[in-house]
């Protein structure tokens, strides 16, 4: 079922490096339910996107959240760049590719009576781009959202670089209002450059794009969408790992 809902396009470029020192980047952001499902089968998953940047959701936030969090970078190839438990659930994973200039957990303002939320962001260098990353899980409550959408698009512009992207679980379909607002100041990849498949939830019977990845204006996307056609995901494993479809891009970063 979930083979019949992806658009028929060629793989996503592998990683490199251009000789203009601009990079070719592949980013995955996966909402992982607090690795309460099938760890082996999500670290399947992470490790056949070959992603050089996994922007997570939900990852472990109480009881040994940390060393949860560094197997599942470490089974699927990644090392853990930031976030988690500090981050209220947002986290980053990278690989050894990236030369990390900084990190930052913020935690947004708490409404009561809701959950925490948060983001995890970073300043990573792969060759000569330099990068603005951010991951974030936004509310349940529409009003929140979307004063949180406003809060994200300011924290991206405050990394200070060039080109960022921010992805996450938006709680919220392209017509919405916090949606909108981060399309409105950033690129939905997945519109810009549609490839795979194109709904993020839920992973048995998939019906709404919840999930996305965002660009500034500079970043040249290359396609974006569920990756259902790369050599290593399965049906079996997508619907096991999480309650989520994953979301990846391949995005080219100008040097800067």
């Amino acid at each position: 079922m979930l083979a019949t809902m992806a658009i028929s396009t060629p793989l996503l470029p592998n990683s490199r490096t251009e000789p203009d020192g601009s990079a070719v980047l592949r980013v995955l952001s996966y909402n992982i339910r607090s690795m309460r499902d099938d760890t082996a089968a999500l670290a399947r998953v992470i490790s056949a996107c070959a992603p050089d940047l996994v922007l997570v959701q939900e990852a472990p936030r109480f009881f040994r959240w940390r060393k949860k969090l560094a197997r599942l970078a470490a089974a699927s190839g990644q090392v853990v760049l930031t976030g988690g438990g500090t981050a209220a659930g947002p986290a980053i994973l990278c690989t050894l590719r990236a030369t990390v200039e900084r990190t930052e957990d913020v935690l947004l303002p708490l409404t009561p009576g809701q959950h925490r939320r948060g983001f995890a962001t970073a300043v990573v260098r792969f060759g000569g781009a330099r990068l603005g990353v951010l991951s974030c899980h936004l509310s349940l409550r529409k009003d929140e959202r979307h004063e949180q959408s406003g809060m994200l698009l300011d924290r991206l512009a405050g990394l200070g670089t060039d080109h960022a992207i921010a992805g996450g679980d938006i709680n919220e379909r392209p017509g919405g209002p916090a949606f909108q607002r981060l399309a409105e100041g950033l690129q939905d990849c997945r519109t810009t450059v549609p490839w795979g498949g194109e709904y993020t939830f839920n992973p048995v019977t998939p019906f709404q794009r919840i999930d996305a990845i965002f660009a500034t204006k500079g970043v040249e996307v290359l396609g974006c969408g569920v990756p259902l056609d790369q050599p290593g995901v399965t049906e079996t494993d997508l619907r096991a790992a999480t309650d989520h479809l994953p979301v990846l891009a391949a995005l080219r970063i100008p040097a800067n």
